[in-house]
């Protein structure tokens, strides 16, 4: 009896310490995952990380207007580039999420080829679909100026 009460606690004790993925983290890896294949110049994990017909937008300090990307020319592009060419630099800002959508608030700093290149700050709209957070929406910003005072390649 106390053999098979110590092997229970035993089994038990570090299925205890192995912490749930929370709601929270499961978004920030599916948003990390995207800057993953960026780095990793992979268009195929890329495509993978958005829902169908997903939209990326941006709006630049330049031009003041809103341009609109595909996810397939979003992702031919950066599977164009050599691996670590593409290197979006992240903070986490605001994660609030409701049910099966999420909204994330990304300031970023973008490093091409180990040089930085522009800053600003992505706003990402999630979706769960089949159990698995894949972005909906990008809508980001992009600058030259104002970035703070590290804008060099770390």
């Amino acid at each position: 009896m106390y053999r098979l009460f110590f092997l229970l606690i035993g089994l038990l004790i570090p299925a205890l310490t192995v912490s749930a993925q929370t709601p929270t983290d499961a978004v920030k890896a599916a948003v990390t995952q995207m800057f993953t294949a960026m780095r990793n110049a992979d268009s195929t994990a890329l495509k993978a990380c958005f829902a169908p017909n997903a939209r990326l937008q941006s709006v630049t300090t330049k031009s003041k207007d809103v341009q609109t990307t595909s996810v397939e020319e979003f992702a031919s592009i950066i599977g164009k580039l050599p691996a670590n060419a593409a290197d979006e630099r992240i903070e986490f800002g605001n994660i609030s999420i409701d049910g099966t959508i999420a909204s994330v608030w990304t300031p970023y700093r973008f490093y091409f080829k180990e040089q930085f290149h522009h800053c600003g700050a992505n706003s990402f709209q999630m979706v769960q679909l089949d159990g698995k957070w894949k972005i909906q929406y990008i809508l980001d910003t992009r600058r030259m100026d104002d970035c703070g005072a590290d804008n060099a390649a770390k």
